[in-house]
C-alpha cells in the first residue's frame, strides 16, 4: 500500500495570520491601569484613586470592572489607615468619590464629619443635600439644599443643573427653592 505523500511546498508555504492591530485608546487604559495599580502597590492610595478615577472616564469595559475594584480597595485602605487631609476641600472630594462609588453610608459619614468641623460648610451641605436625594430621603434634602443655598447663593444655580437631583425635582418645594423669583 503507498501512502500519498504531502506536498512538501503546500504546508511550508502557509502565511501566518496578520497580528491584530493593536487599539491605541486600549493601550494607553492599560498603560494608565498598570501606573494606578504600581501607585496602589507602593501604598500612595490617595494617588491611585485618583489614577483610577481618571481611567474610568475612557476606559474598555474590561478594564474598567477591575479599576473600580482596584478603587474600591484604595478606599478601603484610606478608611483603614484614618485618612488625614491637608484640606476641607480633600476631605469633601473624598466624600464625594466615595458617593460616587455608591458608598452611600461612608460619603455621609464624612460629609457629617466635615460638618461637625465646619457647621457653615456649604459645599458639605451641598453634598448632603445631594446624597439625600439620591437615597430618597427628601425632606433632608431640600434642608441641607436649603441651608447651602442660604450660605452661598451660587448653590441655588449649581442646583438648577445638577441631575443628581432627579428624584426630587418634580416636588414643588425644591422648584421653589431653586426659583424663588417665580413663587
Amino acid at each position: 500500500m503507498s501512502v500519498p505523500m504531502k506536498d512538501a511546498k503546500s504546508s511550508s508555504t502557509k502565511k501566518a495570520a496578520p497580528a491584530p492591530a493593536v487599539d491605541p485608546g486600549r493601550k494607553q487604559a492599560l498603560e494608565s491601569y498598570a501606573s494606578a495599580l504600581k501607585l496602589m502597590q507602593d501604598g500612595k492610595f490617595e494617588k491611585a484613586q485618583a489614577a483610577f478615577e481618571k481611567l474610568l472616564v475612557h476606559c474598555p469595559p474590561d478594564i474598567a470592572e477591575r479599576a473600580r475594584l482596584y478603587l474600591s480597595a484604595c478606599v478601603r485602605q484610606m478608611q483603614e489607615r484614618g485618612t488625614r487631609f491637608n484640606t476641607i476641600e480633600e476631605h469633601f472630594d473624598y466624600a464625594v468619590s466615595l458617593l460616587n462609588q455608591g458608598l452611600y453610608d461612608d460619603a455621609r459619614e464624612q460629609l457629617e464629619e466635615i460638618l461637625r468641623k465646619n457647621k457653615a460648610c456649604d459645599f458639605a451641605l451641598y453634598g448632603l443635600a445631594v446624597l439625600n436625594s439620591m437615597t430618597g430621603q427628601t425632606e433632608k434634602s431640600l434642608e441641607n439644599l436649603s441651608e447651602a443655598i442660604r450660605l452661598n447663593p451660587q448653590n441655588r444655580i449649581q442646583a438648577r443643573g445638577d441631575a443628581d437631583f432627579q428624584d426630587i425635582m418634580d416636588d414643588p418645594r425644591f422648584t421653589e427653592l431653586l426659583y424663588p423669583e417665580f413663587s
